[in-house]
């Protein structure tokens, strides 16, 4: 009996180096699938997943890990991304539901809604970090998948977009935390911002630095949030392009930073 034959993947292929080669094995839709807001104290958890097309149609420029690009580059790939993507969709989990099921429980379950939002059923899918299973197709979670996989990448701008959006919004909603620059990242001046506000609903109870502010510290994570108070319906709803699910967020400019601006916030180097 013949085996078939090792696909190998070099590791200087580039980003479509692993769905090209997965193309050729007969898996035409390749999915990716990535989150951000994971290491968030504030704010949603958005998970987001994508199929590109085959051949030179899914080649983006500039496509990359949403961390390592400016501001204003993944407001020009996000747009790129819907344009040209055979599916793709945004699933937005609120911090309510983070405290109450846990980060690690939600991070997996919006990965497997988004995924099972995809109005073009992928025959392989490729994660970033961590295994989805209940997929019903075959897949591989791929370490630092948003800087291996072109349709994680993209996933990863879709979700870091996304946020950010939801995040400029919250500002509105909860001035004087500075969600608009810090997305609800720790950072000094969040920090800050909670010593003298305390933690508002948007506020992820269940997080060590917001628990501590909040004068319910030795609480569960339910009784921990504000008393009387409920956050707001997810901000989230479907928009439709080239028969797409996802969220439709309006356009909003944004001024540019640094390149790599999440990178500290995630626990990365700058």
């Amino acid at each position: 009996m013949l085996t078939p034959p090792r696909t190998v993947v070099r590791r200087d292929g580039g980003l479509y180096a692993l769905e090209r080669a997965l193309q050729r094995r007969g898996f035409r839709h390749v999915a990716g699938a990535d989150e951000a807001g994971r290491g968030a104290c504030a704010g949603p958890l958005v998970a987001a997943a994508a199929i590109l097309p085959e051949g030179r149609r899914g080649e983006i420029d500039g496509l990359a890990d949403s961390k390592l690009l400016t501001a204003a580059s993944r407001e020009r790939v996000y747009d790129e991304v819907v344009a040209r993507a055979l599916a793709y969709a945004v699933v937005v989990i609120p911090a309510e539901e983070v405290d109450a099921r846990g980060l690690h429980v939600c991070n997996l379950a919006a990965m497997r809604r988004a995924l099972a939002s995809l109005t073009t059923r992928p025959e392989y899918v490729l994660t970033d970090g961590f295994g989805v299973d209940g997929l019903d197709v075959p897949g591989l979670a791929v370490w630092k998948g948003d800087r291996v996989a072109a349709c994680v990448a993209a996933a990863s701008v879709l979700a870091k977009v996304s946020r950010d959006r939801l995040m400029v919004e919250l500002e509105k909603r909860y001035p004087g935390y500075g969600f608009a620059e810090h997305k609800g990242y720790i950072t000094a001046e969040h920090t800050g911002a909670l010593r003298e506000l305390g933690p508002c609903v948007e506020h992820r109870f269940s997080y060590v630095n917001v628990a501590a502010v909040s004068g319910r510290d030795g609480a569960p994570p339910r009784a921990r949030r504000p008393v009387g108070e409920t956050a707001p319906e997810p901000m989230e709803h479907a928009g439709e392009s080239r028969g797409t699910v996802g969220v439709a967020l309006g356009e909003q400019p944004r001024p540019s930073a640094p390149v790599g601006e999440d990178v500290v916030m995630e626990g990365g180097v700058r």
